[in-house]
């Protein structure tokens, strides 16, 4: 019909907004706009006569050593479980976790009462051991006189009997006297001797119940620091049962977990680089200890290192062990002369008397000022620091 617009074919309207979206995308990655680099632009030219970079720096070969780290935990060198030597009920428990202890400061106070009540037995016993070995002493004494006179009578009649003028009755009668005196002194001897043992055995008990009575104040064994509090006042303490936990402060160091592939690196005495992470810096450590087997379970063996003092490090952080693995060779350029571009990485060589970029994959920061480059370059290139414009 005459004056109606005249429809497009198909594949004419599919070569159209093929050709719209090729542009639509050539504007996207900056073909048309000058300075930028597409995305097949191997080393776009900068007109080296025109850019003059402030500064020029040199892609320099470095010697660096890979690390395997290690993760672990920061812990005291000595734990010490606060235990009650006898059986009492708490009374009180003057000190909570993060207190800082002196030596001989109150842990625990144990009731005391039995213990108190049986010294006081023990002290009463004792003065009736005393009294009863006063009373054997002078029993002896008696008996010691009686057998000195009956001994001086029985000798005496002895040499009258031998002149005939004694009868043989009277001289058994004086040598039984005599026998039996000694036999009174053999036991008064023997009683004594009961006495004393018993003063002792009493005096010992009484040590025993003084121990006891001590056991009911639980002191500080050194300097130190709460770290848990296990039992409260009113509870049942006996041996064996932790009441609080002790740590020393200052002697810390770190646990680490070390697979077994690397355990050899790690040899007893050696001087390994720690990053503890809340610090955010580095210590030097020393491995003291080494556990002999590994957990059947991760394939582990747990290495101890001791760390220097630092006021800022406290048990429980979070730490890593640095294991030296290998020495290799790589490439480091200033952070400051790569330039990102989307997801690629672009650093301004001097090549020829003339500027031009170049792409490059870089790796890990050596620094907080250079980064690695894995490829891209060679070493020995002249780097520019990134424009501003190109920002």
């Amino acid at each position: 019909m005459a004056g109606e617009p005249k429809k497009l074919s198909r594949p004419i309207l599919y070569i159209d907004g093929a050709v719209c979206l090729v542009l639509l995308m050539m504007v996207m990655s900056g073909v048309f706009i000058a300075g930028k680099i597409g995305p097949d632009d191997k080393s776009p030219d900068l007109q080296g006569s025109l850019y003059k970079p402030t500064k020029i720096y040199r892609a320099e070969k470095q010697h660096i050593t890979e690390y395997y780290e290690a993760v672990g935990t920061v812990r005291p060198k000595t734990e010490t479980r606060i235990e009650a030597q006898i059986t009492g009920r708490i009374l009180e428990i003057p000190v909570r976790p993060g207190e800082k202890l002196k030596k001989g400061k109150i842990l625990v106070l144990l009731d005391d009462r039995e213990s108190k009540t049986k010294l006081d037995q023990a002290r009463l016993a004792l003065t009736s051991a005393k009294a009863r070995k006063e009373k054997a002493k002078e029993g002896r004494l008696s008996a010691r006189a009686v057998l000195n006179q009956a001994e001086s009578s029985y000798k005496r009649l002895k040499t009258l009997f031998d002149s005939d003028i004694v009868t043989s009755h009277e001289l058994e009668a004086a040598e039984s006297t005599y026998l039996q005196a000694k036999a009174r002194l053999e036991q008064a001897e023997e009683a004594l001797k009961e006495a004393d043992s018993e003063v002792l055995r009493v005096e010992k008990t009484i040590e025993q119940s003084r121990i006891a009575l001590g056991y009911t104040r639980i002191l500080a064994p050194e300097v130190g620091e709460v770290e848990k509090r296990l039992a409260e006042p009113g509870d049942l303490a006996w041996p064996g049962k932790p009441l609080l936990i002790i740590q020393t402060r200052g002697e810390l160091r770190l646990e680490a977990q070390v697979i077994e592939g690397l355990i050899l690196c790690v040899p007893l005495g050696a001087e390994l680089e720690t990053v503890i992470t809340a610090l955010n810096e580095s210590l030097k450590g020393i491995v003291e200890e080494i556990v002999p087997s590994a957990d059947p379970m991760t394939r582990t063996f747990l290495v101890k290192i001791g760390l220097p003092h630092h006021e800022s490090l406290f048990p429980g952080m979070f730490g890593r062990l640095l294991i030296p693995i290998e020495e290799k060779e790589i490439i480091v350029v200033p952070k400051d002369a790569v330039l990102n571009i989307g997801q690629m990485e672009v650093v301004t060589i001097l090549e020829n008397n003339r500027w031009k970029k170049i792409f490059v994959k870089t790796g890990k920061e050596i620094d907080n000022h250079r980064l690695e480059i894995l490829s891209g370059l060679d070493g020995g290139e002249q780097l520019a620091l990134k424009r501003k414009e190109d920002e």
